[in-house]
């Protein structure tokens, strides 16, 4: 029997009309994957189910459970592949993803979730493994309240996967996070949910180089987005972090123990997860082609799991919460890791300010609509008077584009207006609580 979990995670960019060279990706993609030998797979921007379909079938014989999984109206353009049968799956649509008039980010319509399949191993017991894109605009610079709806996707996310280890489940966690490892959204899902960072457990001591070459920053630094040594992030506008680091690392697999042991045999040990290698992958041009097979470049690790009663100083990491080699019964779980005091208040203070924003467009959006109506009964009382017949078909243009937009403002102001704003409210509501009741605990210990 394996003593390790082989795990590979890749945003395909396989949006159709507007993913460059998509068919031959994906089809060089579904050859390339068949080659490898992992465990599960996880696929982001997949969004097209034939695309699905023929990576599938290419690799069918190695994983043959496998799920696509459909929210939103386009999709949310997230799959997963596995050698282990699939005993339940789970799709938790985000809160917030970008807005209805943002038509050309795209994130509103495509209902970008978190989403999960929980599979039975033989020697993990149940895992739940996620997969997930999270809200892309923000960038990484500037105040945090631009990235307001990425930090609900990531608290979110964070309290699926918590209470996936809190009912007994090993936890692997893959996917686009769109968030730096020094970002706020990181930090909420490493801190909450307590999640290890495959490449940082693997790359404990990233090596000083006064001046990386490119592919330095993918094998030293673990570069999966915007390098210049992908074909499709080479031509287009990037942002100063990408500049100054010849990229971003976006893509993770992140694992955890469960909170609670799984039951097991008294004489039964039980296993510890260990990230012992991951690499940069599919960083190479197609093969006889000039285009890569992505914008992004994917990422695997291999998970090794060792019984308690070989485990021994890997125990005091961090990452670990089996706490107690000696017990009798095996180690037994530490207590579940918290917020910082400084991630909880930053993340408040984004909300809120996201708040006060959302609340001023919205007054913003309604008084253009009050406006266009406004002109619409000036355009229907002067209709009347139109001097000659050639202005009628300008006229009619002109109203409906005013009560096209007139409608749009409407939509905007009052229901997507008040969807954000509850949204928002909700969350912070929730981390308000979360944090009395840490302050309630420290006062009681």
């Amino acid at each position: 029997m394996s003593e390790s979990l082989h795990v590979l995670t890749l945003n395909c960019w396989g949006l159709k009309y507007v993913a460059k060279n998509r068919v031959e990706r994906v089809h060089a993609i579904a050859e390339e994957l068949a080659k490898f030998d992992h465990d599960i797979i996880a696929l982001q921007e997949i969004w097209v189910f034939a695309d699905y379909e023929h990576v599938r079938n290419s690799v069918v014989k190695r994983l043959p459970y496998s799920k696509f999984f459909y929210s939103g109206a386009l999709g949310s353009g997230l799959a997963l592949l596995s050698r282990f049968p699939i005993v339940a799956t789970s799709v938790h649509p985000y809160s917030l993803n970008g807005a209805p008039i943002d038509v050309g980010g795209g994130d509103w319509f495509v209902g970008k979730a978190a989403v999960s399949i929980t599979i039975s191993h033989p020697v993990l017991g149940q895992v739940q493994v996620f997969n997930t894109h999270l809200y892309a605009k923000g960038g990484e610079d500037g105040p945090e309240h631009l990235r307001a709806h990425r930090l609900v996707n990531a608290w979110e996310f964070s309290k699926l996967a918590r209470q996936a280890a809190e009912l007994g489940r090993y936890v692997v966690a893959c996917g686009d996070y769109n968030s730096i490892p020094s970002s706020l959204p990181m930090a909420l899902i490493r801190e909450y949910a307590d999640l290890s960072d495959s490449w940082a457990v693997s790359h404990p001591d990233p090596p000083s180089i006064s001046s990386p070459s490119a592919m330095d920053a993918i094998t030293q630094f673990g570069v999966t987005a915007d390098s210049p040594l992908n074909s499709y992030s080479a031509g287009k506008p990037i942002g100063p972090y990408a500049r100054k680091f010849l990229g971003k690392r976006l893509d993770y697999i992140l694992y955890r123990q469960p909170i609670r042991p799984p039951s097991r045999l008294d004489d039964e040990p039980l296993p510890v997860l260990k990230c012992i290698e991951c690499n940069v992958v599919l960083t190479e041009k197609v093969p006889g082609q000039l285009f890569s097979f992505s914008d992004h470049f994917g990422l695997e690790a291999t998970l090794e799991f060792q019984t308690s009663d070989r485990v021994t100083a890997d125990l005091a990491d961090p990452h670990n919460v089996w706490a107690n080699p000696g017990a009798a019964h095996g180690p037994t779980p530490s207590a579940a890791s918290e917020l910082s005091a400084e991630s909880l208040s930053t993340t408040m203070q984004a909300l809120a300010a996201c708040y006060r924003f959302s609340r001023q467009r919205a007054r913003k959006e309604l008084s253009f609509f009050a406006a266009c109506i406004f002109i619409l009964v000036a355009l229907i009382i002067g209709s009347s008077w139109l001097p000659h017949p050639w202005i009628n078909p300008i006229f009619i243009l002109f109203t409906v584009l005013i009560a096209w937009y007139g409608t749009t403002m409407l939509y905007e102001g009052f229901l997507y207006g008040n969807w954000e704003c509850n949204a928002l409210m909700n969350v912070i509501e929730e981390l308000e609580i979360y944090k009395n009741s840490l302050e309630t605990r420290a006062g009681t210990n």
